[in-house]
């Protein structure tokens, strides 16, 4: 098994859970709310939109305040609660409309990625406070 290789953090788009959350707001705004029903508009639709578009927004923002402890570690909180927003209205989707869609497991799939993320999130909380221990 390959030894992990940690690389060079220089900004929030370096981190690979904030690519992962960024492809996936892209699916979810072009791919999944758009076939939902008109009467989900400002329900379901409004709350993924807002959502998905958050996840990587707070790891952007909160990416400026890494050095404080409290103050990252309450953006990955944040961003983790997110990713557990969106795996609940990914869930009601199925449970709800599935017949909107040609595949369950497609959106099985994005719940799996949203998990992903969330262990990612979890891991980068974890080993946030040894990454920055020898810098100057």
């Amino acid at each position: 098994m390959p030894e992990a290789v940690n690389k060079k953090i220089t900004g929030y788009r370096d981190l690979d859970v904030y690519q992962n959350l960024f492809r996936l707001m892209t699916v979810i705004i072009t791919k999944v709310i758009i076939k939902l029903p008109k009467e989900e508009k400002f329900d379901l639709v409004s709350q993924m939109r807002r959502a998905s578009k958050a996840c990587p927004a707070l790891l952007a923002e909160g990416f400026a305040k890494r050095y404080q402890k409290k103050h990252w570690s309450k953006y990955l909180d944040d961003c983790l609660g997110e990713c557990n927003e969106m795996i609940h209205h990914l869930e009601a989707i199925i449970a709800l409309y599935s017949q909107y869609y040609q595949s369950k497991q497609s959106l099985e799939m994005l719940i799996d990625q949203y998990d992903k993320c969330s262990r990612q999130l979890t891991k980068l909380k974890q080993s946030w406070v040894n990454y920055h221990k020898n810098d100057s």
